[in-house]
């Protein structure tokens, strides 16, 4: 899918594609869930090093990465959601960074995020999509297993080191 169908389709669901300007909000969100379960630690995304500047990482001119921002209806930002290749797996995207303001969550957005990055994927040309998460996160790995994935054993190519659960999907 290139970027101006990505960002038709995208406006359809109230939602934009990263840009600098939405950096600073969604990395404290993401900080902040991780604070919440005790995931502020070596090995998670909490020192990913392009954290606070998520936009220069996932706008590199390809369909191979995106970020998804989601907000409200005064463009305050609520949530996010990524989706990169996926190495050492055959036509398989990795979830990633998929987080949730605390006063928004119990809404639907993780499912609306989650949707729309399967719908992304799929749209792609990715035929699997993974995703790592940590024990800690039940809520998530909840979801996850609602939508179709299932625990796997952690492939070779995992960043995160402190993650402790894997997942896949066949799309």
């Amino acid at each position: 899918m290139d970027r101006q169908k990505t960002e038709a389709w995208l406006k359809e669901r109230n939602m934009h594609l990263i840009t600098e300007d939405y950096d600073a909000a969604i990395a404290a969100i993401i900080r902040a869930n991780l604070e919440r379960y005790h995931l502020d630690i070596p090995g998670t995304a909490y020192f990913d090093p392009e954290l606070d500047h998520l936009s220069s990482y996932y706008n590199i001119g390809t369909d191979e990465r995106v970020y998804f921002i989601l907000t409200d209806e005064s463009g305050r930002v609520i949530g996010g959601a990524g989706v990169a290749e996926f190495p050492g797996i055959d036509d398989c995207a990795e979830v990633q960074k998929l987080y949730v303001a605390d006063g928004w969550k119990g809404r639907g957005y993780g499912k609306m995020l989650m949707k729309t990055i399967e719908e992304y994927a799929r749209g792609a040309g990715f035929r699997r999509l993974y995703l790592e998460t940590h024990s800690n996160l039940d809520v998530a790995m909840h979801m996850y297993e609602k939508y179709g994935f299932h625990l796997i054993g952690r492939p070779e190519t995992v960043v995160h080191s402190t993650m402790d659960r894997f997942y896949m999907k066949e799309l």
